[in-house]
């Protein structure tokens, strides 16, 4: 549920999540900043029905814990390898593919974000060091530019962001999975 005066002071922020590890460092900082945060676990990405559900079960027991609303796209990995991996499946860690998945993933996430009437987006993915910031942050602003909720370019990594996720997430039993998601990721 979120609050009428958050609605009037352009506060609503949707947090797209990877996963309730990283995550577990941005919903303090987005609530400290007076933000009305909504977790979206949007996330095709993922290579097994079984490892998204995990995921996606975390995300959601991390936002009862904060106390935050949690929703979740359903899964289509078919959709995803067709609109992202398709032709990149050789792609390095940190190229094009990565960059692919980071606009399709937030572009879903703008998508809803502006459906369900938030003037920001933003995303946990910035949390993490194998994640280059900018390279997310371009992607925001290109989904944004389509229409909808504006991009927040939060860089979670800065302020000790991961450390802090490393730590809550052992402090709450959170799920820390070893690899990003699809299967191109394993190695």
């Amino acid at each position: 549920m979120v609050r009428e005066e958050n609605k009037a002071s352009g506060k609503q922020t949707v947090l797209h999540v990877c996963c309730g590890p990283c995550a577990s460092a941005c919903v303090p900082r987005l609530k400290d900043a007076g933000r009305e945060v909504t977790m979206l676990f949007a996330n095709s990405n993922i290579d097994t029905a079984e490892e998204f559900e995990h995921r996606r079960a975390e995300a959601e027991r991390l936002a009862a814990h904060d106390g935050v609303a949690f929703a979740s796209l359903p899964y289509d990995h078919a959709d995803w390898l067709e609109k992202v991996a398709k032709g990149f499946e050789d792609a390095p860690e940190k190229g094009e593919r990565c960059a692919r998945c980071f606009r399709y993933n937030l572009g879903k996430a703008a998508e809803w974000a502006a459906a369900h009437g938030f003037d920001s987006f933003t995303t946990s993915l910035t949390v993490s060091p194998h994640k280059p910031s900018e390279m997310v942050f371009a992607a925001g602003r290109e989904v944004a530019e389509k229409g909808g909720a504006g991009f927040l370019p939060e860089d979670f990594k800065k302020r000790e962001g991961f450390k802090l996720s490393v730590a809550r997430a052992k402090e709450l039993g959170l799920y820390r999975q070893s690899y990003c998601g699809c299967e191109f990721s394993r190695h």
